[in-house]
């Protein structure tokens, strides 16, 4: 070994290292020059151990400092080969962030809680996990009464396992609420008239899904109670919320219907794309309801009831009741 020899190893790395164009051309000179088992400079390293105490001063700190100037130009070239790779255009615009949208659902109770709350009504909510007295008896359908084959219900089984609910008047059978409507009485059974509130809410009924029909869904009650309150105040009512929600244009027509809570009972339809669509029933408070309340006979009022889900469909074009619970995320971000 001499110090000619490794001024040759230096210079012949450094003309490789030129012609070096790859991260694998830096690779192989680094096996070449660096490798434990047959490296060039490695070798030399190794044969340090066979020299003479005063050899190995003279070789030993020009070979190591060989060996680090030959490990800082791989490092620094394979810095150099990384950044033409990996090269960055710091003026391109950024990709977009891909912001969540809400539900349609949460959306229509949105906007129907604002309009509501333009003509005075309070949002108020209620137990989904009802008893049979407020969810039939006090709306004026009592058992065996034939409207109860409107709302099909899922009752709670298992009576010694929380099924029933003591009350009072003793004990009663517990079920999902079919519809939101029991929370009225419950509010009225605390608060004094004047009142203007309305209910959404999600009710359940045992039926079969299909396009238009789900299990489980949405409604929205609405109720206004005073000393003179007549159907002209429920047209007013009903249209100013059609026409807020769907558009100034919206035409609206009452049909009679049958509802045990309302007399008398009314269809609500609009004309939504050259075709009627029902949209809600409502009618005048029954006073057999007022009476279960322990309000006095002057009472006067009117409600309503439309499926938020329907509204939904009806304001975003969506063809399947289904789709506002698959969660598929196409249904949010077309909205």
């Amino acid at each position: 070994m001499n110090k000619e020899s490794l001024e040759n190893i230096g210079a012949s790395f450094h003309a490789e290292l030129a012609k070096a164009s790859s991260a694998k051309d830096i690779e192989a000179l680094r096996i070449k020059y660096l490798g434990r088992k047959a490296g060039i400079l490695t070798t030399h390293l190794r044969s340090l151990g066979g020299l003479s105490p005063e050899e190995k001063r003279e070789f030993g700190p020009i070979t190591n400092a060989l060996r680090a100037e030959i490990e800082e130009a791989l490092e620094d070239a394979e810095g150099k080969t990384q950044t033409t790779r990996e090269h960055v255009d710091i003026t391109m615009p950024a990709i977009p962030a891909r912001l969540p949208s809400l539900h349609p659902l949460t959306i229509i109770e949105s906007r129907i809680r604002s309009i509501f709350a333009r003509l005075g009504f309070a949002a108020i909510d209620g137990p989904e996990l009802e008893t049979e007295y407020y969810a039939f008896e006090s709306l004026n359908i009592p058992k065996e009464h034939p409207a109860r084959d409107m709302w099909d219900t899922f009752w709670i089984k298992n009576p010694g396992q929380g099924g029933v609910h003591a009350t009072a008047s003793g004990k009663e059978r517990l079920l999902l609420r079919p519809h939101t409507s029991p929370v009225q009485v419950r509010y009225m059974e605390t608060h004094a008239p004047p009142i203007r509130i309305i209910v959404p809410g999600r009710t359940f009924r045992h039926e079969a899904t299909d396009a238009s029909h789900e299990a489980n869904f949405h409604q929205v009650e609405g109720l206004f109670v005073d000393t003179h309150v007549s159907v002209a105040n429920l047209k007013h009512t009903l249209t100013y919320f059609l026409k807020e929600l769907f558009g100034a244009d919206t035409k609206l027509r009452l049909r009679p219907s049958f509802f045990p809570f309302v007399e008398p009972g009314l269809e609500v339809d609009i004309n939504w794309r050259g075709e009627w669509l029902e949209v809600a029933g409502a009618g005048m408070v029954h006073q057999r309801v007022f009476k279960a309340v322990k309000y006095p006979p002057k009472m006067q009022g009117f409600a309503f009831g439309a499926g938020l889900d329907r509204l939904a469909m009806i304001a975003y074009d969506i063809p399947d009741i289904r789709l506002l619970y698959s969660g598929d995320i196409r249904l949010t971000e077309r909205l």
